[in-house]
């Protein structure tokens, strides 16, 4: 992991350095700069050169101690540009690239200069400087979230590539379902990282995502683990509507009713599981079991069972917290959750039972009439020929988009940063058919890039990427596409993009 994406403070409003053990400064965000001055603009410039003697003792000393006996916090006095000392409550954290050790300083309060910062805080202060404190801890949550986000997509999207070429009964093909399993997991844990990040607390709209993947995808997983006890059958909407949700969520939900639905059967008896997706369109509200519909577009999916069913006593209180008729180690959590997650899109959970006949759940999502049209895998339906110019800073991310690309016909152009697609674009304007651009970027980010872009005329369209930001309505013009992303829906989201 290179540094510069570990420190990840540039825009941070307090001064942040990024030390090696040996006390260089190897990196040094423009607050501290602008406290500490020509101390640091020597190459490498040294700790040393702004550690005040008042601290007890040398820059490496204090740097080999912490190391032996790590803390969070701890107040230090530097030297300002003036020759003052001023005394900072100073959080530090390590990081470990390839045998290397650095650590990220940050200096979270006194930050006036030459003033030295009084002992004794009032309550306002104090305030201030654990704001100071939240602020660090959330800019590192957002670093660590956009890295780990990168990652992920990677390997996603190349383990998807190989399962699209993989025939059913491929010996690597499970390991490679249980890598997809992982990551999608992981993928998880990092979108509940970036939502703890943002200091926005009002709900954003989600991205539009298609629900057959996320329904395929949670299938196959099962299906490698338990397909030989039980018959599946699986029928999708190949031109389903359009549904904006937060993939991650839903895939857990749709997972968390596959598994009820497996849990359903003895395990000698084997039985009968059916997954559907379908679009509904309501002229007028309805009333499926407990959920009442509006009228307008849903989509729906729907699995159903042919196990030992609910008994009519229990049913009305399956979404009850901690309701079970299963054994330990079940909590009754599990359908719960699922009416959360689906309840905090605006869609409803209606399930139907009857006591050794089976159970049938369906989950409706809002709709726009607007539809992914849907091929049967990796085939010759997602393949083109059209130009591709790819922007990230993770080279990566560059390679994995080339070679997807590239395999389905694509000729692509890739470009690690704003500027460079700017001159790629001056030298190629006329053959780009189609940007995709990452949002976060060092340097120039994909908004300034896209407003660059219409400034010279160009109505090249644009879709943007991100796993953390999304995009004005009408910054991206062909779409969003949320990290980390399989190779199938980088390839469809093109194909829409592109209205081929």
């Amino acid at each position: 992991m290179k540094p510069e994406v570990v420190f990840g403070l540039e825009n941070a409003t307090w001064p942040a350095l990024l030390v090696n053990t040996a006390g260089a400064v190897t990196l040094a965000n423009a607050a501290a700069k602008n406290v500490f001055g020509a101390a640091l603009a020597a190459t490498p410039a040294q700790l040393a050169s702004i550690w005040s003697p008042e601290n007890g003792g040398g820059a490496t000393e204090f740097i080999s101690l912490w190391q032996k006996s790590p803390s969070a916090v701890s107040t230090l006095k530097f030297k300002t540009t003036s020759g003052a000392t001023a005394t900072f409550t100073t959080a530090i954290c390590q990081f470990n690239n390839n045998g290397e050790v650095w650590l990220v300083l940050q200096l979270l309060a006194g930050v006036s200069g030459a003033e030295a910062v009084p002992e004794a805080k009032s309550a306002t202060e104090g305030d201030a400087a654990l704001k100071q404190k939240l602020d660090c801890v959330l800019q590192l949550a957002r670093t660590v979230s956009l890295d780990f986000n990168n990652a992920l997509t990677g390997v996603l999207a190349h383990t998807s590539l190989l399962l699209g070429k993989a025939e059913a009964t491929h010996p690597w093909r499970r390991s490679l379902l249980e890598v997809e399993k992982s990551a999608a997991r992981a993928a998880e844990i990092a979108s509940e990282l970036a939502l703890f990040s943002r200091q926005e607390k009002e709900a954003r709209r989600a991205p539009p995502g298609n629900l057959n993947a996320v329904v395929s995808r949670c299938v196959d997983v099962l299906k490698s683990a338990h397909g030989a006890k039980f018959n599946w059958n699986q029928s999708l909407e190949r031109s389903l509507f359009e549904a904006r949700f937060e993939e991650a969520k839903v895939q857990q939900a749709v997972t968390k009713i596959l598994e009820n639905a497996l849990e359903s059967f003895s395990i000698a008896s084997g039985g009968q599981i059916s997954v559907q997706t379908r679009n509904v369109e309501l002229t007028q509200a309805t009333q499926d079991r407990n959920v009442r519909l509006a009228a307008g577009a849903y989509v729906c999916v729907e699995i159903s069972d042919t196990g030992v069913g609910i008994e009519p006593e229990a049913l009305p209180k399956i979404f009850e917290p901690f309701f079970t008729t299963k054994k330990a180690p079940h909590r009754g959590l599990g359908l719960a959750l699922v009416y959360g997650i689906i309840s905090n899109h605006g869609g409803g959970v209606a399930i139907s039972s009857q006591a050794g006949k089976g159970t049938s759940a369906r989950v409706y999502l809002p709709a726009e009439k607007s539809r992914i049209h849907m091929s049967g895998g990796l085939d010759n339906n997602l393949r083109g020929t059209a130009t591709v110019l790819v922007v990230d800073d993770e080279s990566l991310l560059l390679t994995l988009a080339e070679t997807i690309l590239s395999d389905f016909g694509y000729k692509v152009l890739t470009a690690n940063s704003g500027q460079k697609a700017l001159h790629i674009l001056g030298e190629n304007s006329h053959k780009v058919d189609l940007i995709v651009t990452d949002l976060v970027m060092p340097g120039m980010g994909g908004r300034e890039l896209i407003e660059r872009i219409r400034q010279h005329g160009l109505n090249t369209p644009v879709m943007c990427t991100s796993g953390y930001v999304l995009p004005e309505d009408k910054q991206a013009s062909a779409g969003y596409l949320q990290k980390p992303f399989t190779s199938s829906e980088l390839l469809i989201k093109v194909k829409a993009a592109l209205g081929t």
